[in-house]
């Protein structure tokens, strides 16, 4: 039991950097297809990276030559073969819900180093921005494998590269590299193999060192928010924002940081509990 968890916890690797938490899928001799286990090990590190004040930005990434290559194929084959009822047992019976990473507060972003594919992909969209090699390879696959869109793929993909575009690389199934994914605004930044993690974590440390962690997660729930609200909301909104903002000690720190020519010293978010 002591070996099974000590393999569980390796399934993905952390690092500290600063005020950034690396996250590595580390199944690199599978290019780190998902499994319900790197799952669970994922979402733990997840929820303990946004519970620690001494992170304020997340990296995640895969060891050795991909990102994640989508699900396992055993998995998937075991899973295909059961019945719909003891399908849906164990999805009840995951830990947490597989959208837990829209969730976090701080900013998470994908550092893509090689073939992101099917889930792979929808982790890689969960995140708030996305950083690649020209080489990656990217697929949707689901089409390929006879499922639907899944985890909300067709709401997230439309709204990132538009409708016609999300429904080509949806219904085709096909592969494209990181040109056409940062053509298509699927991700935001290319840079050479060798230095898409530092470049990642170069972006993540500026916004640690020089942003409110309160008004990154703010801002991310409010952009999260306005998907669905009108124009008119957003304003009044962010007007109830703004008042609530300054009975924290964030809007005085920046302005006095500001003035004094130095790096702000933020207070770190509290704990959700």
């Amino acid at each position: 039991m002591k070996d099974e968890k000590a393999g569980a916890r390796d399934l993905v690797l952390g690092e500290q950097r600063g005020g950034v938490r690396i996250l590595v899928l580390n199944r690199p001799d599978r290019l780190n297809a998902w499994t319900n286990e790197l799952e669970t090990r994922y979402f733990e590190l997840l929820e303990e990276a946004d519970e620690d004040p001494e992170v304020r930005a997340i990296v995640v990434t895969g060891a050795g030559r991909g990102f994640c290559a989508g699900a396992d194929m055993d998995g998937l084959a075991s899973v295909s073969d059961q019945d719909t009822s003891a399908t849906e047992k164990m999805l009840r019976e995951l830990q947490r819900p597989r959208t837990f990473p829209l969730t976090v507060r701080k900013p998470l972003i994908a550092a893509i180093n090689g073939a992101t594919a099917g889930i792979g992909l929808v982790e890689a969209l969960y995140c708030d921005l996305r950083f690649a090699t020209p080489e990656a390879k990217f697929t949707t696959a689901f089409a390929r494998r006879g499922l639907p869109a899944e985890y909300g793929l067709s709401w997230i993909l439309p709204r990132l590269v538009g409708q016609s575009c999300a429904l080509d690389l949806l219904l085709s199934a096909r592969i494209f590299q990181g040109e056409e994914a940062l053509r298509l605004g699927l991700v935001d930044r290319l840079l050479p193999r060798d230095r898409v993690v530092d470049g990642a974590v170069a972006y993540a440390t500026d916004l640690a060192e020089n942003c409110s962690p309160a008004s990154m997660a703010i801002i991310k729930a409010q952009v999260f928010a306005d998907l669905d609200r009108s124009f008119s909301e957003s304003v009044a909104a962010a007007d109830d924002l703004i008042i609530e903002s300054f009975k924290r000690p964030d809007v005085a720190e920046g302005v006095k940081a500001y003035t004094e020519r130095r790096a702000p010293e933020f207070p770190s978010l509290p704990g959700r509990g």
